[in-house]
């Protein structure tokens, strides 16, 4: 065994995973989420691991600005200048000892310059040296940052300026600051069970067997049950569960167990679904309308309709759901539907907890483009409606162009359609689910 790679082997698999999601999304582009799954599933984590995996790998991402602010304060240099495992190493460490609980410094310390002394390089003393001043010096660092004002704020919960001026407006300083503190937490552990396949009530039984706690989740939305949802008390990766291959399960937040709840078609309904992939929510829907009724779920993009398609077939619900490859701004022929379901494109920003580096991927420009395009497929599934029918206008983001005002400007070129009760939408600091937008629309004629 040569030196580097017993090196390599003193440090902790979680870690390593972390190390190398970090190098991935750094390096190569890479999506935290999809190269946590990956390089999980590489080093075969079970599932404590694989959760510590993850506080590490995605609160280092998230809070990659905060961290660095302390990283180049203890270096005397920016971080730009470091060796990038010199600089993933230090990223992990700072996390551990200013943020995670339950980390013992001297492991926190330990195990990082173990990381860089695996890349080979002299960056192992640098990585000592800058941990230990962290260590005295970091908690100092971190009360001297103020979130009285967007830009401070931006810098002590680690987002981009912009974000944190779009939540100030949107919300308020109070909120926004709660927001913004509570997106660099863990999201929380839900399921939806598949009741095409399960009952809630045996899902929890099954699991329990086998030392996963659970519990009824409880609402999203007041008034809104979610009779099959359920919250994870233990760690589980969903996707190794027998129940999953069973299409019992779906990994799905209370926020978006919410929509078709929302929408709440009746049995024997057909329901259109626009942008419908990966199929959660259509799968949903199918669970709601039954064997009786009809799901068409439209999605443009041909490889996530592929997503889609195998989706439908691992929840049974393939003799309900017809996935159509198309436009979901494109005027449909095929109508009128009972319900409709606009799930358009978004920038996702409710969702931050999740898919930790959105917050460095997402374009302030880029929503006012977004806003265009659901205001078309939002047009495009009110003509498909019946009269009499719902249509549920929902997004996955805290941004008013995209939310509020897309359906204020829909409503106001629109004759036949009103809102079917007050907008509604969940945040995560005060739901403690994703944050999602709600609109239910009623065509009166």
């Amino acid at each position: 065994m040569t030196a580097r790679r017993a090196t390599a082997q003193a440090v902790s698999p979680a870690r390593r995973v972390a190390a190398a999601v970090l190098r991935r999304v750094e390096q190569e582009g890479a999506y935290a989420d999809r190269a946590l799954a990956a390089e999980a599933t590489r080093a075969g984590l079970d599932a404590r691991e694989r959760a510590f995996a993850t506080r590490l790998a995605y609160g280092a991402v998230q809070r990659r600005r905060t961290l660095d602010h302390v990283i180049a304060a203890c270096a005397g240099r920016p971080v730009e200048r470091l060796d990038a495992p010199v600089r993933d190493a230090l990223r992990l460490g700072v996390l551990q000892l200013l943020f995670l609980d339950g980390v013992a410094p001297h492991a926190a310390v330990d195990q990082s310059v173990e990381l860089a002394k695996a890349d080979g390089g002299p960056g192992f003393k640098l990585v000592n040296a800058v941990l230990r001043r962290a260590q005295r010096d970091g908690p100092a660092l971190l009360a001297a940052l103020d979130d009285a004002s967007p830009h401070g704020a931006a810098l002590r919960h680690s987002v981009p300026d912009w974000l944190a001026a779009l939540w100030w407006d949107a919300l308020g300083a109070e909120d926004a600051r709660a927001l913004l503190a509570t997106v660099n937490e863990p999201a929380e552990g839900a399921l939806r069970v598949n009741t095409l396949a399960a009952e809630p009530a045996a899902v929890a039984a099954k699991l329990a067997e086998r030392g996963v706690a659970t519990r009824p989740a409880p609402a999203a939305l007041d008034g809104v049950p979610l009779p099959e949802g359920l919250l994870l008390d233990s760690p589980l990766d969903p996707s190794t569960d027998p129940l999953w291959a069973a299409g019992a399960l779906v990994a799905q937040s209370r926020a978006a167990i919410s929509a078709a709840r929302l929408l709440a078609p009746p049995p024997g309904a057909r329901v259109l679904d626009l942008c419908a992939a990966p199929g959660g929510k259509a799968t949903h829907l199918a669970a709601l309308v039954g064997r009786g009724g009809e799901v068409v779920a439209v999605e443009r993009n041909a490889r996530r309709a592929a997503v889609l398609r195998a989706t439908v077939e691992r929840l049974r619900a393939d003799s309900i759901v017809r996935v159509q490859t198309a436009d979901a701004a494109v005027p449909r022929d095929d109508g009128p539907f009972d319900a409709v379901l606009v799930d358009p494109p978004c920038s996702g920003l409710g969702t931050l907890q999740g898919r930790p580096d959105l917050r460095w991927r997402a374009r302030p420009e880029a929503i006012a483009e977004l806003a265009e395009l659901q205001l078309r497929i939002l047009a495009a599934g009110a003509d498909a409606l019946r009269p009499g029918g719902a249509l549920v206008y929902c997004t996955c983001t805290i941004s008013p162009h995209e939310n509020e005002r897309v359906v204020e400007r829909f409503l106001a070129a629109r004759d036949g359609f009103a809102l079917d009760g007050a907008t509604r939408r969940t945040l995560p600091h005060r739901d403690g689910t994703d944050g999602f937008f709600y609109a239910r629309l009623r065509r009166e004629v």
